[in-house]
C-alpha cells in the first residue's frame, strides 16, 4: 500500500482520509483526530479538515492502517480514481486523436461528470475494472453499448433485473433478466417492460453479471450508454472509459447542464422515434440508440456540433403542470389548496428509487389557465435542469414539518410563448425579429443570474477564507503565549 500511496494525488488523498473519518476507521494510532493529536504536537487536532493538510501528513495517517479489509476499502477508492486520471492524462496527450477517445474525453471533461459518476465503488460488492495493458499504452476504440431496467425494492434501493449489450455492429452480446434477490416494491411494468412473472427461474445475479463485465471490458473497451452512470451503478461496476450520449449532445447553444432524453436525441439526430408515449422500454432497442448516436457523432466529425433542437410543446402538455419532490404523507387532494384554479390530478408512477416522495400532473383546461395558475403561486422562479421554470411552495405535512414541493412548467423558458396574431399583420421577418430580441434578452438575463451567482459564491468563499486565517491566528498567538509561559 505504500507504494500506491507514494504516487497518489492530494486530492485523492483527501478524499480517502475524508472517508475514513466518514466511517469511523482507526488505524494503529486511532482515528483522523487521534492520529492528528499524537502526531502533530503543534497544532494537534485542532486543524483536523484534511484539505488543509499536506500530502505527507495525509499518507502518514493512511500507513497507520494495517488490516487486510482496510487496505484493501483504500486501494479500491485508488485503483477507481487512478484509472480515470490515468485515461484523463493519456486522452490529453498529442497523440491520441480517434473520434472514439475524443468522446470519451468529452463525456470524462463535462460539467456534470464529477457529480453523476461517484461511485461507491470501495464497497464491497462492487467491481472496479482494471484498464488493462492495451488501454495503459495505446486505448482501445472498441464500442460497446449497454442498457439496463430497474425496480424500486421494498428496502427503497433499485435492483437490476434486466440488461443488454451491443457492439458496434448492432450485434447482442449480452441480454438477461436479473435476479434482484430481494423482496420488489413495483416493477415499474409500464416502464420496464418486467413483470414478476418474467422472473421466474431467473438465476442470473449481479455478481454474474460483474463477470460478464470483466470480460467484456478487458481490453480497456469503451463502454456507452445514455445517462450510462445509471446502468453502471445498478451493475455495480465502476468503468474508466465511458461516453454518455446525455453529455456529449447539446440542446442548440443553452446550458451545458441541460441534458436531452434518449427519444428526443432519436427523433433529432436519427429522425426516427425510440418509443411511443406511454410504451415501456426495450434493453436491445435503447442500448443500439445509444450506439447509433455515437456513431453518428463520429461520422459528422468531432468538431461538429449535432444540435438537437427543442421541440414545440403540445397544447395538451401546456395545459398541465408538474408538480414533484411531494411527501408521501402530502394528501394529493390538498394540492387544490397550493394551486389555485379548476384541475385534476394525474399521480405519475416513480422512475427514482426514492420511494417518500411522489410526482403528480395538474391538468387544465387550457394552456392559459395553467400559465395564470403559475403565476399567481407565490415563490421565487428557478429554472430546474432541464431548463423549464419551476417555483418551490412551503407545504405544511400533517406531522407539522413543513416542507417544500415544486410547480414546474412543461415549456422551457428559453422557448417564446404566445402566438403571433394575423390580425396584426406582422410580416415574417418582423416575427423572426422579435422572437430574436426576445431570445437574447432571456440569455442576458440567465448571464446576469449566472455572474449574481458566481458573486455569491466568491464572496462566501473569502468568507471562509478570512475565518481560516483568523483561527489560524489564534491559534499562533495561543501557542506564542504558552511558549512566553
Amino acid at each position: 500500500m505504500e507504494d500506491k500511496l507514494s504516487t497518489t494525488s492530494r486530492d485523492v488523498l483527501v478524499q480517502l482520509v475524508k472517508l475514513a473519518q466518514k466511517s469511523g476507521m482507526k488505524g494503529d494510532k486511532g482515528d483522523w483526530k487521534e492520529f492528528l493529536t499524537v502526531f502533530d504536537k503543534k497544532f494537534g487536532a485542532s486543524m483536523s479538515d484534511p484539505a488543509k493538510r499536506t500530502a505527507d501528513e495525509l499518507r502518514a495517517f493512511l500507513l497507520t492502517f494495517k488490516e487486510h479489509k482496510d487496505i484493501n476499502y483504500f486501494v479500491k477508492i485508488m485503483k477507481s480514481n487512478s484509472n480515470r486520471e490515468q485515461v484523463k492524462q493519456l486522452l490529453k496527450s498529442e497523440d491520441v486523436g480517434s473520434p472514439e477517445q475524443k468522446l470519451v474525453l468529452l463525456t470524462l471533461d463535462h460539467p456534470l461528470y464529477s457529480m453523476a459518476y461517484s461511485f461507491p465503488s470501495h464497497e464491497e460488492d462492487w467491481f472496479v475494472t482494471k484498464l488493462g495493458k492495451k488501454a495503459k499504452g495505446k486505448p482501445s476504440n472498441t464500442l460497446l453499448a449497454v442498457d439496463c431496467e430497474m425496480v424500486l425494492c421494498e428496502d427503497g434501493s433499485e435492483a437490476l433485473v434486466k440488461i443488454c449489450v451491443v457492439d458496434r455492429s448492432l450485434q447482442v452480446k449480452l441480454h438477461e433478466f436479473v435476479n434482484p434477490n430481494k423482496p420488489v416494491a413495483d416493477y415499474r411494468t409500464q416502464i420496464t417492460g418486467v413483470s414478476a412473472k418474467d422472473l421466474d427461474g431467473v438465476t442470473c445475479s449481479v455478481k454474474d453479471i460483474q463477470t460478464s463485465f470483466r470480460k467484456l471490458l478487458a481490453r480497456g473497451e469503451i463502454l456507452v450508454g445514455h445517462s450510462l452512470s445509471n446502468d453502471l451503478k445498478a451493475m455495480k461496476v465502476d468503468h474508466a472509459t465511458v461516453i454518455d450520449t446525455s453529455l456529449i449532445f447539446k440542446y442548440g447553444d443553452e446550458s451545458s447542464r441541460r441534458r436531452p432524453s434518449l427519444n428526443d436525441l432519436c427523433k433529432t439526430v436519427l429522425g426516427y422515434e425510440l418509443r411511443k408515449k406511454g410504451a415501456a422500454h426495450n434493453c436491445v432497442d435503447d442500448a443500439c440508440a445509444a450506439m447509433k448516436l455515437v456513431l453518428a457523432k463520429i461520422k459528422h466529425g468531432f468538431d461538429n456540433v449535432i444540435p438537437v433542437v427543442q421541440r414545440d410543446v403540445p397544447e395538451g402538455e401546456n395545459s398541465k403542470l408538474l408538480v414533484h419532490r411531494i411527501q408521501q404523507d402530502f394528501p394529493k387532494e390538498e394540492l387544490h389548496q397550493v394551486i389555485c384554479g379548476d384541475f385534476t390530478i394525474e399521480i405519475q408512477a416513480s422512475k427514482k428509487s426514492r420511494s417518500d416522495v411522489y410526482t403528480a400532473f395538474a391538468i387544465f383546461k387550457s394552456s392559459q389557465e395553467a400559465q395564470n395558475a403559475y403565476e399567481n403561486l407565490k415563490g421565487d422562479e428557478e429554472l430546474d435542469s432541464s431548463g423549464r421554470p419551476q417555483k418551490p411552495i412551503p407545504v405544511e405535512l400533517k406531522s407539522g414539518v413543513t416542507s417544500t414541493i415544486y410547480v414546474r412548467k412543461m415549456t422551457p423558458s428559453t422557448q417564446v410563448l404566445g402566438k403571433r396574431s394575423s390580425a396584426e399583420g406582422e410580416g415574417e421577418a418582423d416575427s423572426k425579429k422579435l422572437k430574436t430580441d426576445k431570445s437574447a434578452a432571456i440569455t442576458m438575463e440567465d448571464s446576469c443570474v449566472d455572474q449574481a451567482k458566481e458573486i455569491k459564491r466568491l464572496k462566501k468563499l473569502l468568507k471562509q477564507r478570512d475565518e481560516e486565517i483568523s483561527s489560524l491566528h489564534k491559534i499562533v498567538a495561543a501557542l506564542t503565549r504558552k511558549q512566553g509561559l
